[in-house]
């Protein structure tokens, strides 16, 4: 076993969770405490119940998720978040939650490990928010439906293309998620293909007028290389276990 405290230190420092804003709902950090002891790390997307169920099963431990428990907001304590809590607690789940702070991250991030998962190059930061470049753009030569093929693979689930911009692709930017409603400022930056999660309806036909290629991956398959990294970095500095919890949502 190992303290809960000095594994929460160690992820606040490395993901820098006090100084990256996020959405109120992310609430990054610790978000349920335990008795102050884990001896396994579980790692999964989202703090659902059927999630918070299965990693319970195993007792004792710290679950990293992308997305926390408290993206509604403030909320009774009732029905399913009632239940999450009580699962949790009985089990000794300690539960962490890293929203932007893991997707932008330099070596753990879901941004950067998509990208060396596709084998782009050149990789740099992009898509500036209110100082936050939430996203990576870099090089990668070859045919669009050669691209889409790799990412099929890379996600291990199907891939919608707005065929939009060149067949011949050769800057990409990718943000991981939800990112899908940015088209026209991904596309003021001159990438021709972006590779995203998810976005509205209307991002499909925008994209076309603007002349840009899509890659829609699924807002869960893009995002599943964080937790995963996380989960297996503290395992390798603690030596305790640690396991996924795949629960794809399909979106």
């Amino acid at each position: 076993m190992i303290s809960l405290d000095e594994v929460v230190k160690y992820l606040d420092s490395e993901l820098k969770t006090a100084t990256i804003s996020d959405y109120p709902g992310a609430l990054n950090g610790l978000q349920l405490a335990n008795e102050g002891r884990i001896c396994r790390v579980v790692a999964a997307v989202d703090a659902s119940l059927p999630v918070i169920r299965k990693a319970a099963e195993g007792g004792p431990g710290l679950l990293l998720v992308h997305h926390g428990m408290f993206w509604q907001g403030v909320q009774p304590v009732t029905g399913p978040f009632y239940q999450k809590l009580r699962i949790a607690m009985d089990a000794g789940l300690a539960i962490y939650s890293s929203h932007l702070p893991l997707d932008v991250h330099p070596q753990l991030g879901n941004n950067i490990l998509l990208c060396k998962a596709l084998g782009i190059m050149d990789v740099h930061p992009f898509f500036d928010q209110k100082g936050l470049s939430l996203g990576l753009r870099g090089s990668w030569m070859g045919e669009r439906n050669e691209l889409e093929g790799v990412l099929k693979s890379v996600l291990n689930g199907p891939v919608h293309l707005c065929p939009g911009g060149p067949k011949t692709v050769s800057h990409i930017g990718v943000i991981t998620g939800g990112a899908g409603s940015e088209v026209v400022k991904v596309a003021s930056t001159g990438v021709d293909t972006f590779i995203t999660g998810e976005g509205p309806h209307w991002s499909y036909s925008l994209a076309e007028e603007l002349g840009i290629n899509v890659f829609y991956g699924g807002h869960y398959a893009t995002e599943t290389f964080g937790v995963k990294a996380l989960a297996a970095r503290i395992a390798e500095k603690s030596g305790i276990p640690w396991e996924f919890i795949d629960h794809p949502t399909g979106l």
